[in-house]
């Protein structure tokens, strides 16, 4: 799951109540699909960093809520407001996500590029956009040795 570090950043989630935060803002039907469709109560993300001088992960979170509707869609005055959403049918959703624990190592972009186990990963794939994008789980253990997990 990606969010640039200047708008909110591991330490942010961190300082959350009980080190537990929604992700909200998701615009992109296929990020959202990701989320509401994929994700389960007690699954393990990583918290990218992006739109940085230096992208990469900088942590593990854990997905703590069910799917729901992210409330900024029907606020006017959010960011990430949409006029065509209604609360009735809502178009946006968003999970809660709590701080595991950041990792030891930074593991920036251009390691995760460098590195063969992960040429398929879909984040890294050529003009991906996506702020959510699913995993392997050997791609998962390849990021935590980089990480300085194992």
């Amino acid at each position: 799951m990606k969010s640039e570090p200047d708008a909110y950043s591991y330490e942010d989630l961190e300082r959350e109540k009980r080190g537990q935060g929604h992700w909200e803002g998701i615009r992109n039907f296929q990020s959202r699909n990701f989320m509401k469709n994929d994700m389960r109560v007690g699954d393990l993300v990583f918290f990218y960093y992006s739109s940085c001088p230096e992208p990469g992960i900088a942590g593990i979170m854990e997905v703590a809520s069910e799917p729901y509707p992210d409330h900024t869609q029907f606020d006017q005055k959010s960011d990430y407001y949409d006029p065509t959403s209604r609360e009735e049918k809502p178009k946006w959703w968003m999970v809660d996500v709590k701080a595991v624990e950041k990792l030891p190592n930074y593991v920036s972009l251009k390691t995760m590029r460098e590195t063969s186990e992960l040429a398929e990963m879909i984040t890294l794939r050529k003009g991906n956009r996506l702020s959510i994008t699913p995993i392997t789980k050997a791609e998962w253990g390849t990021v935590l040795r980089l990480g300085g997990k194992r």
